[in-house]
């Protein structure tokens, strides 16, 4: 069995502690983080060495974006994709090599898009889409095993917002971004582990705004997804979101999510 989780952190030297606390409870194999806000060697490595996840591949840059994936299993990269064609650091690639070997896992920080769902008046959104499109011609040559996980940005479900009606014309939730994000799916036949394991329309938010108190209003939007090629979906035993983190003191605005695989 082989577990791997995935965080938006917010800022993984800030919350190194909440990722420190969630790896001794939880103890997945392989987490994939986003938004850690830092470069490579400001990245608290000892920290996660301390716990056992030895094994470290970091994209990062200066105060935004950046994503880093940390592992008890021995890996190695495999890739850095500028989806975003700015220089930006949102993806990295790594192939497992001990359990799971072979398995490829894709972490990625899609943009959020901005405030306004045009790309002529948000320079933003049309940059979302473009990512989104770049993403799509890359999934279309895949051959092999392969999990894509991060903050996809986007919940594309009805039940995957708190409020469909209210929320069809927000950035995350309109019909160009679901339609943008289900063509990327079908160019790989994606599987979306969160919906096969917990059916729609079952509640599966990992977002809550931090404007409102989550728990009272349960304003939740579902942006964290963890993919699966269609060799590996059925390898898949189950899938959770780890709500209790949202609760802690100054937490991310998304909770982790977690699949176990029988690799």
């Amino acid at each position: 069995m082989v577990t791997i989780a995935s965080w938006n952190i917010n800022s993984v030297r800030l919350r190194i502690d909440q990722v420190q606390r969630f790896l001794s409870e939880h103890a997945p194999d392989v987490l994939c983080l986003q938004e850690i806000k830092c470069q490579e060697h400001q990245f608290p490595h000892a920290a996660f060495e301390a716990l056992g996840y030895a094994h470290c591949v970091v994209h990062g840059q200066k105060g935004y974006h950046g994503v880093a994936t940390v592992s008890r299993i021995p890996l190695r990269e495999v890739s850095r994709h500028d989806w975003q064609d700015n220089g930006e650091a949102r993806h990295v690639g790594v192939e497992l090599l001990g359990p799971g070997q072979g398995l490829v896992v894709e972490n990625v920080y899609i943009p959020a898009g901005g405030d306004i769902p045009d790309r002529e008046k948000n320079a933003k959104f049309g940059q979302k889409l473009d990512f989104l499109a770049r993403m799509t011609r890359w999934a279309d040559s895949l051959d092999r095993p392969t999990l894509i996980a991060g903050d996809f940005n986007i919940a594309p479900l009805d039940c995957d917002v708190y409020d469909h009606k209210a929320l069809i014309k927000v950035v995350s939730h309109t019909p160009l971004e679901v339609e943008t994000l289900g063509a990327f799916r079908d160019a790989h036949g994606w599987v979306d582990l969160a919906r096969a394991h917990i059916p729609a329309p079952e509640r599966c938010y990992s977002w809550w705004s931090y404007r409102a108190y989550w728990r009272k209003k349960d304003q939740g939007r579902r942006l964290d997804h963890m993919w699966a090629s269609p060799e590996l979906a059925p390898q898949a035993r189950a899938h959770k979101v780890v709500e209790e983190t949202r609760d802690w003191d100054q937490p991310s605005d998304h909770v982790p999510i977690v699949t176990e695989f029988d690799l």
